[in-house]
């Protein structure tokens, strides 16, 4: 037992984006409030922005560019980070904030089409509207 604790305790930030990663998805998933549930994307969002940035240390690795001249005091000093993930995560963040712009842009012409932002009450209302035509 207490070596899964020690385990867990060691990788305690992946602990911590899965919790983020759990409240975005309940948020997405179990309120009707369209801006809490565009929250809940935004919390899942930053879970996995977190999670690929942690994974681009690398242990162990080398700088590809060493400035000075002693090699040995260069790579002492100079942790590896990849960045990649770093790249990927900059153009990720751009697109996740349009995508909110783009929904909280669409939540506010839902709220003068239907005078609300609850999805079961725009349901509702679009239920009678097809009951009314049909």
């Amino acid at each position: 037992m207490s070596d899964l604790l020690q385990h867990l305790w060691s990788h305690y930030n992946y602990i911590i984006y899965i919790l983020l990663m759990m409240i975005g998805l309940y948020a997405v998933l179990a309120k009707g409030n369209l801006v809490k549930k565009v929250i809940g994307l935004n919390i899942l969002q930053t879970a996995v922005f977190l999670f690929y940035l942690s994974i681009g240390k690398v242990d162990g690795g080398l700088a590809p560019i060493i400035w000075g001249g002693n090699k040995q005091h260069a790579l002492a000093q100079a942790p590896y980070e990849n960045p990649l993930p770093h790249v990927l995560m900059l153009t990720a963040i751009v697109v996740g904030v349009s995508i909110t712009a783009v929904a909280l842009a669409l939540i506010i012409r839902m709220k003068h089409a239907y005078g609300t932002i609850e999805e079961g009450e725009i349901l509702a209302i679009d239920e009678s509207d097809r009951e009314r035509e049909g």
